[in-house]
């Protein structure tokens, strides 16, 4: 049959079914053989996620995230994600993003030779910290509780077991397996060990040796993990009120159910410490979750003191602790050297709970850390604050960081920013010592990092007459802006500052680029060109992809389509041809743009296709 006929014949299908009254319609729901995806749904409310669920072939996980609002994970028909994206309550749709282990076995190292499992080694990171010194002074971390989010721990290694508690697991442990949270890898059992290896008579002493550690296995032998499933382990941490959260892994792409398992362990008095990342140091590169302003990021260095040649930069990271050829307890009952920042993030993860062991708050001890540090004389976005040091941030002030002190141990440190949004952030400081002051008014100084002068805010939280943590929150920002703040506490004719700290405001999808619907083309009874147009694309976008969904007026839930048209990463139009519509029937559609889960949406345009007498 030629082109010619087959149009023929199809045109007077489509009259003989206008006079039957009859229409193939727009097709809303999956098919029984429709394909699926795994896609990642948060909600605001129980009753969005139950209505979620039920569109799915299978639901993987759920997560309850308090006011936070929920999250379900499942495997969804690829028809029915613009419906759920368009659905009230709906706050994001995401895929999977794979996170990995960021800490490697040092080359030609089968064991430590030079740790003797007869005689208990101090690590050259343990002594290099101070923490050693802590140790001394009977401040070993009894009571404390440190979860380990990585591959697990060997639950039957001489130097870990006696500080071993109740652990929890989202992935299966392959091989060798006691318990279900048991490690099949090697790297989560390296990271317990740094943090909280018992102080016995052989093998390695841990920074915090009287911690409980509590194995959770996110992280399946290839050393890789999903989000979700990280997720899920961290939000298991949060709910059993555990210290400190250790995240030894990462990914160069964000996560919006980690950001939401991070700021519900935040809102909760966890702790979350979690490696920079190892690649080629590029400033402003630093991996997720450390990237998150609600985490604390670490850096690694060396014995001599630098700045380890894979140990990530840029404006997040906040403290830098040791991180190579660290000598570690690892599955089997062995001992290996690794390297990454993954060896100096539980460096970290015992100082907090050490500090916690020493009577410092959740909310004192950020400040605290950052207070305490000692310089390195690196760039800030090299080592943040400076090199951990745990034996000045137990005892009394600090001869070493960037933080105010007048020397008569009036101090204030700077903290972090937490739920930093699109024009809102709340950012934090501390009055880490009154000195000889009675009290002290405390506040912040914030400003558009491009126009300090024009810019500049004083915001006054209030006196204090203890030391201890204090918080502001910011209203009324700019979107897509980094700002800078310092904390500053005055007393008595003294003005103390702490470390500048910057945060980056959410940008608005516009600010990325923009989308606008035109005017459908070739209209006729059963289909449609559709038309749209990219008007501006920002630099930092890679790339647009560029859909349509198409709805029949007044049943959008019935039968909206999403139709694909390509993708640009420049200022360009697009078209597709959208078929099978009814005769004589008004539609609606809008041209929509997709970049790394950031949506765009056009203004909705109808068009009437022709009548069957037309």
């Amino acid at each position: 049959m030629t082109d010619w006929a087959k149009q023929s014949s199809r045109r007077e299908l489509l009259r003989m079914l206008c006079v039957l009254g009859a229409g193939a319609g727009l097709v809303g729901e999956a098919s029984a053989a429709e394909s699926t995806e795994r896609r990642i749904v948060g909600t605001e409310s129980k009753s969005a996620a139950s209505a979620v669920k039920n569109r799915a072939e299978r639901v993987v996980r759920e997560l309850d995230l308090g006011d936070r609002g929920y999250v379900v994970v499942g495997d969804f028909p690829v028809s029915t994600e613009p419906s759920i994206q368009a659905r009230p309550g709906v706050r994001y749709v995401e895929t999977e993003t794979e996170f990995s282990v960021l800490g490697h076995e040092v080359e030609g190292q089968s064991s430590v030779e030079r740790v003797d499992v007869e005689r208990q080694v101090t690590p050259w990171g343990v002594d290099r910290i101070g923490a050693d010194t802590v140790h001394d002074e009977g401040v070993t971390g009894k009571e404390t509780h440190v979860a380990i989010i990585d591959t697990g721990i060997d639950s039957d290694h001489p130097d870990l077991k006696a500080n071993l508690g109740e652990g929890y697991a989202t992935v299966p442990c392959d091989d060798g397996c006691r318990r279900d949270w048991d490690d099949d890898h090697s790297h989560g059992t390296h990271c317990a060990g740094i943090a909280g290896a018992v102080s016995n008579s052989g093998g390695v002493v841990g920074v915090c040796p009287d911690t409980t550690l509590h194995g959770v296995k996110v992280i399946s032998a290839s050393g890789s993990g999903s989000a979700s499933s990280i997720a899920d382990g961290l939000v298991w941490v949060a709910d059993q009120g555990y210290d400190v959260a250790s995240l030894s892994l990462g990914s160069t792409s964000s996560s919006e159910i980690i950001h939401d398992a991070v700021k519900y362990a935040t809102d909760k008095g966890v702790v979350v410490v979690a490696a920079a990342g190892n690649e080629e140091p590029d400033e402003k590169s630093v991996h997720y979750p450390a990237a998150y302003p609600e985490a604390i990021a670490v850096g690694a260095t060396d014995d001599d003191d630098d700045l380890a040649d894979f140990s990530l930069t840029g404006d997040a990271v906040e403290i830098v602790a040791p991180g190579v050829r660290i000598p570690s307890t690892v599955i089997d009952g062995d001992y290996k050297y690794y390297s990454g920042t993954s060896m100096a993030t539980p460096h970290v993860t015992g100082a907090v709970a050490t500090l916690k062991a020493a009577g410092y708050s959740a909310d004192e001890i950020r400040g605290r850390l950052a207070s305490t540090t000692e310089d390195l004389g690196m760039d800030d976005d090299e080592q943040g604050n400076g090199l951990l040091n745990v034996d000045a941030a137990v005892g009394e002030g600090s001869d070493g960081g960037d933080d105010g002190d007048t020397g008569d141990g009036f101090a204030v440190s700077t903290g972090g920013a937490t739920d930093v949004e699109k024009t809102s952030a709340t950012i934090t400081g501390s009055l880490d010592s009154l000195g000889e002051q009675s009290a002290a008014t405390v506040g912040f100084e914030y400003w558009d990092v491009d126009d300090e002068d024009g810019t500049k805010e004083t915001v006054d939280v209030g006196e204090r007459s203890e030391t201890g943590a204090f918080e502001t929150t910011l209203d009324g920002l700019s979107s897509d802006t980094t700002y800078a703040f310092v904390a500053f506490a005055v007393a008595g004719g003294e003005r103390v500052t702490g470390r500048q700290t910057d945060f980056t405001t959410g940008a608005n999808p516009t600010d990325l680029f923009s989308i606008e619907t035109g005017e459908p083309e070739d209209v006729e009874e059963d289909e449609a060109d559709l038309v749209g147009y990219v008007t501006s694309v920002d630099g930092r976008v890679e790339e647009v992809v560029t859909v349509f969904d198409c709805w029949e007026k007044g049943d959008k839930s019935g039968t909206l389509r999403r139709v694909e048209a390509g993708d640009t990463d420049d200022p360009d139009d697009f078209d597709e041809e959208v078929e099978d519509l009814e005769p004589d029937t008004t539609y609606v559609y809008v041209a929509v743009g997709i970049s790394d889960d950031v949506e765009v949406r056009g203004e909705p345009v109808e068009f009437e296709t022709q009548g069957c007498d037309d």
